[in-house]
């Protein structure tokens, strides 16, 4: 525990990390400039960061490219951020207070749906009897028959031994989303029918019409649910949020 804080006690090491958690790969140019460091010291981290099991790295050609070592790594540094303490932060400007609205209210976190529509999501599920929580978040045989209905087969068993069904602290609203493999199943499902957009370079979930209908049909969510919150008066743009929000 102690050689994990340490990795991710300094700014940059943890801002990468953040970063990654778009599921995706990025080279070390990249994450340096999004960072804000120089490549030389955006190499430092990195290789800390691979010798430390956080990340994956692979070579093309002469660039380096990095990734978060797996699912488990993604949803550890999730429930991290939701345990960071939360201070008070301004909002410049309107676009800067839809961003962060739109990333409170649906975002990606690795590869399943966080923020208030992954939280509403689970929530449904549990409700409705398709999870349950006597020892530990556990798939019932009525939430297998709604995946199939889905069209997931298999009710979302991943081959690679990954955990069935697990759940992650959202950062934003410190309650639980679900991540494993139904998770990952279920984002994958909704991306293929374009139930949620993914918006460009960016971890934000956009709900699209079919997926006001099919997410109200199938868990009874409601359209203020699947709405992001209008950003408030320009006197009013202050907000709570984490100090290294994803």
């Amino acid at each position: 525990m102690a050689a994990l804080a340490a990795l991710l006690a300094d700014r940059t090491r943890a801002a990468m990390c953040i970063a990654l958690l778009d599921g995706g790969t990025w080279t070390a140019g990249e994450l340096a400039e999004y960072a804000g460091v120089a490549p030389s010291t955006a190499t430092e981290h990195l290789n800390l960061l691979v010798a430390g099991g956080l990340l994956a790295e692979e070579r093309r050609g002469r660039r380096r490219h990095v990734r978060l070592a797996g699912p488990d790594t993604a949803e550890t540094l999730e429930n991290l951020a939701g345990l960071a303490p939360y201070r008070r932060v301004r909002i410049r400007s309107l676009a800067e207070a839809n961003h962060r609205r739109a990333l409170h209210h649906a975002r990606t976190c690795y590869d399943h749906i966080a923020g208030a529509l992954g939280v509403a999501i689970a929530e449904a599920m549990t409700e409705r009897g398709l999870l349950v929580r006597e020892h530990g978040l556990e798939l019932t045989d009525a939430g297998t028959a709604w995946l199939t209905a889905l069209g997931i087969e298999g009710g979302g068993h991943s081959p690679a031994h990954r955990a069935h069904v697990r759940t992650c602290l959202d950062w934003t609203s410190r309650r639980q989303h679900l991540s494993g493999a139904v998770g990952a199943a279920l984002y994958r499902h909704a991306l293929e029918h374009r139930w949620v957009i993914r918006a460009p370079a960016s971890r934000i979930l956009a709900v699209t019409e079919a997926g006001r209908l099919a997410f109200g049909a199938r868990l009874g969510l409601p359209d203020e649910v699947l709405t992001p919150t209008p950003a408030p008066p320009a006197r009013d743009r202050t907000e709570v949020s984490p100090r290294r929000p994803g």
